[in-house]
């Protein structure tokens, strides 16, 4: 017969293989973690135009760890004209105005928004500075940045706001509308829009500070 010891020992031997069993069957054996998401760094960062950048894909995985993605990350940004990014993840601010940076791993993907700022700004002017239009009709402004030491740069498509008021009364005037993020933007009003004096005003936030411009538009 066996010993005491011996049945003990069979016995502790069992419930380790039992365990092992159970943890293979519930969660596999020294599974790797997998990757859940992942976060694009610095978040919604702010770049000077000429300047440069290294973003960071930060990998999430599900056993709750994090690790910086170095290999097979593909960069994307969705305004190359704004601030196209390397393969190695260097973002560079080409034109003032924004963009959405993207990391991918396979079907994972993590996005993050970074803005153009312009270095130097003075002034901003919106051309043409005196438009008349016909109800019902549109018409299109630009705008340019004068920055010091350099020529004026359209900032059309990065204008913070834009505000159209009754010159008489000051009052927001609903059925003008602008289409942002153009260049140049178009102004459209409607069969309804009253035949006056309208105050059009562009507004641009770059290193805290705020620029604005004003031009008139009549509607006839």
């Amino acid at each position: 017969m066996l010993s005491s010891k011996r049945k003990l020992q069979i016995l502790l031997a069992f419930a380790t293989l039992l365990s092992l069993a159970l943890a293979v069957g519930c969660r596999g054996f020294f599974r790797d973690p997998q990757l859940n998401s992942i976060t694009v760094g610095p978040q919604n960062a702010t770049l000077q135009q000429g300047s440069t950048l290294q973003m960071a894909a930060i990998g999430n995985y599900d056993d709750g760890s994090t690790n910086t993605l170095s290999k097979g990350v593909f960069w994307s940004s969705d305004a190359t004209a704004v601030a196209p990014i390397t393969a190695g993840g260097v973002v560079t601010g080409a034109l003032p105005g924004t963009a959405n940076i993207t990391a991918s791993s396979g079907a994972i993907t993590g996005t993050t928004n970074i803005t153009i700022a312009l270095n130097n700004v003075t002034a901003i002017t919106i051309s043409p500075n005196n438009q008349n239009v016909l109800q019902g009709q549109s018409t299109t402004y630009t705008v340019a940045a004068t920055v010091s030491g350099g020529p004026p740069v359209d900032i059309t498509a990065s204008i913070t706001t834009w505000t159209v008021t009754n010159t008489a009364t000051g009052t927001v005037e609903t059925t003008i509308t602008v289409v942002q993020g153009t260049s140049p933007v178009t102004v459209t009003t409607t069969s309804a829009t009253p035949a006056t004096g309208y105050t059009i005003t562009a507004s641009y936030i770059t290193n805290s500070q705020t620029f604005t411009d004003t031009a008139t538009l009549t509607v006839q």
